[in-house]
């Protein structure tokens, strides 16, 4: 997986099953709005935060957050209501990564081996 500016929302509820585990991943390349690059519920939500892990990718649980992402489909950019949280999540996932919200979008796998 490419690095880019990658945040993971996850949650234990989602809206079509209140047992149901759910995680969303975005993607921000600092061009246009976040979209989203993955969602799943039960297995497939342990499999996108198992990646994010072990990738480094920062996680951020926020279940009512989570559930309006989910139903949003791939590759579709957050809706502008979201903009503000999603910027804040995004801003914090920067800041404990070392790197600033102008980073977004470069390749910066060569400096990330390096950690």
């Amino acid at each position: 997986m490419k690095e880019q500016n990658e945040g993971y929302s996850s949650n234990s509820n989602s809206n079509s099953n209140p047992n149901a585990s759910a995680a969303v991943a975005l993607k921000y390349d600092g061009e246009k709005a976040p979209t989203i690059t993955a969602t799943g519920t039960y297995e497939l939500a342990d499999e996108i935060i198992r990646i994010a892990r072990e990738h480094n990718v920062p996680l951020y649980e926020n279940a009512e957050l989570a559930g309006i992402l989910a139903r949003l489909s791939l590759n579709d950019e957050i809706p502008e209501n979201l903009y503000r949280v999603i910027a804040e999540i995004l801003a914090f996932a920067f800041h404990i990564r070392g790197r600033t919200p102008e980073d977004a979008g470069r390749d910066t796998s060569a400096s990330s081996a390096d950690e």
